[in-house]
């Protein structure tokens, strides 16, 4: 077994203690009210949109989300929460160093003895879903579940069906498509970006994401038989039927949206596999970005 197949099959359990710790870190994560932007880079930015969107729908004030080398300086928040799995990132210290005593900072990482302690205010450890893989998976689903559950958007089904897609074979024909499109809605949208970034990362596949809405303006073109298209949360009206009309295999996102993504990490392996690929060992990628002074 891969080190990112041990640590994506650990996801359930990340998840429960992720929720479960959540009232624990309520002085780091965001108050009701704030105005607030979420940071990362790669995977972390797919998160932090997706974070950014649930926040926003549950009420809780006016969330942003950026690429951490994307912040808008000029703009006011106030806080800034960084998404960063190593701690070691050269954008997200880059920017929590510019924000110090400016903005109130806190960093979600899951190794405390790095630098990001020193930038940021404060700083929610998640150590218990650190990983060796150099693709992420449990660590960013389980910052997005710490975080659901402090906007009370983590539903208590999302643990088990998270054991589904762990359990379940993967649809019939799947792993042998040529290319494959994620669709998402609202906070969605970030997970079907991340669930193409697993294709590409560890699959050398050729993989692309897209607002579901936004699909029918030009990206079903490349969709035929032998693709896949797979929608996180409800499809829009008739876009299964238009979809199969292509002869493309259609995905319905049955499960828990942040559970079909585990569905998708597991896709991502198993294409990986087929093509006699080790997602360990993803092409020209590192575990942290850290660029030369």
């Amino acid at each position: 077994m891969t080190h990112v197949e041990d640590e994506l099959s650990s996801q359930p359990e990340c998840w429960a203690r992720a929720a479960a710790e959540a009232a624990g870190h309520t002085e780091a994560l965001p108050a009701p009210g704030e105005r607030v932007a979420i940071v990362g880079c790669g995977t972390s930015y797919f998160m932090a949109r997706a974070a950014a969107a649930l926040r926003e729908g549950a009420g809780h004030g006016e969330t942003d989300a950026f690429a951490a080398s994307e912040f808008p300086y000029g703009r006011a928040y106030d806080r800034v929460v960084a998404l960063t799995r190593s701690g070691t990132t050269t954008e997200v210290l880059d920017l929590l160093g510019r924000l110090k005593g400016r903005t109130r900072t806190t960093a979600i990482t899951a190794d405390p003895d790095t630098p990001v302690p020193t930038v940021a205010d404060r700083v929610a450890v998640l150590d218990f879903a650190d990983e060796r893989s150099v693709v992420q998976t449990r660590f960013a689903t389980t910052a997005l579940t710490l975080l659901r559950a402090h906007f009370g958007r983590h539903p208590a089904s999302a643990v088990d069906d998270a054991r589904t897609a762990l359990a379940e074979p993967l649809p019939e024909g799947l792993v042998e498509c040529a290319q494959f499109t994620f669709l998402g809605r609202g906070w969605t949208v970030g997970l079907a970006d991340e669930a193409g970034l697993k294709m590409r990362e560890a699959a050398l596949a050729w993989a692309e994401a897209y607002p579901a809405m936004e699909y029918r303006h030009g990206p079903i073109s490349v969709t035929t038989s032998g693709t896949a298209t797979w929608m996180f949360g409800d499809a829009p009206d008739g876009l299964a039927e238009q979809v199969r009309g292509t002869g493309a295999l259609w995905i319905a996102g049955d499960l828990d949206p942040l559970a079909e993504l585990v569905r998708a990490q597991r896709l991502a392996i198993a294409v990986a596999a087929a093509r006699g690929l080790d997602p360990d060992q993803p092409r020209h990628l590192t575990r942290s970005v850290i660029l030369a002074p």
